[in-house]
């Protein structure tokens, strides 16, 4: 799975939720910096290039629509942070967390409860 750029990901996840759109209709989703429009269809298409969208031609129109499912790329992204950032390491993944204060005491033991119901 070939990396993304910040724009060609955050067109998926407007791919994801529309499930299949034309290029106006992901244009309309964008909220800060929206690309002109033909930069935007040639965005798409070098996801479709990268084997993330497919379309549905419609005369000189394309419907696109999500190959990759967003759990797909979330593993692959997820597993690809933990080593580049973590040492392949989850409880430094979570150690981290835990000194940012982005997770709470709480949260970590529903994290525990899961693990030990799936022992």
């Amino acid at each position: 799975m070939q990396k993304l750029t910040n724009k060609e990901e955050e067109i998926m996840h407007i791919l994801w939720k529309l499930k299949k759109a034309f290029v106006k209709e992901v244009q309309a989703e964008i909220i800060e910096d929206t690309p002109h429009y033909n930069t935007l269809s040639t965005i798409i298409r070098n996801l479709e290039d990268k084997g993330y969208v497919g379309h549905t031609a419609f005369g000189n129109t394309h419907q696109y629509f999500p190959i990759i499912a967003l759990e797909d790329y979330r593993k692959t992204f997820m597993k690809t942070a933990i080593a580049n950032y973590f040492g392949n390491s989850y409880k430094q993944l979570v150690s981290h967390f835990a000194e940012e204060e982005k997770i709470s005491a709480d949260e970590l033991r529903e994290i525990l409860a899961l693990i030990e119901k799936k022992s």
